[in-house]
């Protein structure tokens, strides 16, 4: 696949300094400024200002200007204007409102997590020592940006521009309502779902192992329970297990380890899933909020209220 990662995503809120704080807890690493860094992705967030919550700018990894050539031809089929440069293009996503830049961009190179020693029935594969995952003290630091969910006002269109124009592939569908789809070997990198106002539903950052999961959304409850959203639990769609907290604008954000890998596209068949049933294989069941953020009304006539 000639795409390969997200790189950045710009987030606008309306309390950027209170948000800014929350993504540093959060374990990204302040790169100056409001933009801050993954382990493995370099700047992978940059917060700005604006009158509501949303995504503003979401980038996409591409490995030459031939690469640039084919999104800026598709677009023009698609009839959606766009920018060339030489190092990118950028076009607007109608549905979403998102600026998609494809740029050229270096691939990840990620050092590999060390496969955990699990003690099982029958298999004693550490003796006379405690797991790593106890012995772990340091904070919690996302590897890097995995995926973004966001409403679209035009779902269909949407996922029209995500995979005819950009060049994203379809993992799994929810008919009607979702689509996951990949520019990598992530299960998915982009979820658009059906929604009445354009909006991010949350961002989503890979740790190490669930331990890691587990780890980074207990310190943030600890200095703010009210951070709390939906987890410990694991995908069905994907299988990642997840645990989602909530920045003071309104925007959910997800630890996530686990996820499906798709390196062969020959080896992979995307299935329709029918409602919520491919939304949680275990763990409590999602909030209303998750569902319908509380703000969703606000946003959709204007009284922007964040945190609400």
């Amino acid at each position: 696949m000639s795409l390969h990662r997200l790189t950045q995503i710009v987030m606008g809120v309306p309390n950027v300094e209170e948000t800014a704080a929350y993504y540093a807890d959060f374990g990204l690493a302040q790169a100056g400024g409001n933009t801050f860094a993954t382990v493995d992705g370099g700047e992978q967030l940059r917060i700005v200002r604006s009158d509501h919550r949303r995504l503003l700018q979401l980038g996409v990894g591409a490995d030459n200007p031939d690469d640039l050539d084919r999104v800026a031809a598709s677009m023009t089929a698609l009839d959606v204007a766009f920018e060339r440069t030489p190092t990118g293009v950028r076009a607007i996503d109608p549905g979403t409102q998102v600026t998609v830049h494809v740029e050229i961009a270096a691939r990840y190179d990620q050092a590999p997590t060390p496969a955990p020693a699990y003690n099982t029935p029958g298999v004693d594969a550490r003796t006379g020592e405690r797991a790593p995952g106890i012995l772990r003290e340091h904070p919690v630091r996302p590897r890097k940006l995995g995926h973004v969910v966001l409403g679209s006002t035009d779902q269909a269109f949407s996922q029209t521009f995500f995979q005819q124009g950009i060049g994203f592939k379809v993992s799994d569908t929810v008919p009607g309502l979702a689509a996951f789809m990949r520019c990598s070997t992530d299960h998915h990198n982009v979820l658009v779902q059906q929604a009445p106002v354009a909006f991010l539903h949350h961002t989503s950052w890979q740790v190490d192992d669930v331990d890691e999961v587990g780890r980074g959304a207990t310190a943030m409850l600890e200095k703010d329970p009210a951070r709390h959203v939906w987890g410990l639990g694991r995908h069905h769609v994907g299988s990642n297990f997840f645990w989602y907290l909530k920045d003071p604008a309104g925007n959910f954000s997800e630890y996530y380890s686990d996820l499906d890998c798709i390196v062969d596209d020959a080896l992979w068949t995307p299935q329709v899933w029918e409602g919520a049933r491919g939304l949680y294989r275990w763990g409590p069941p999602p909030p209303p909020s998750f569902l319908a953020p509380e703000d969703l009304a606000g946003l959709m006539t204007g009284a922007h209220q964040p945190g609400a």
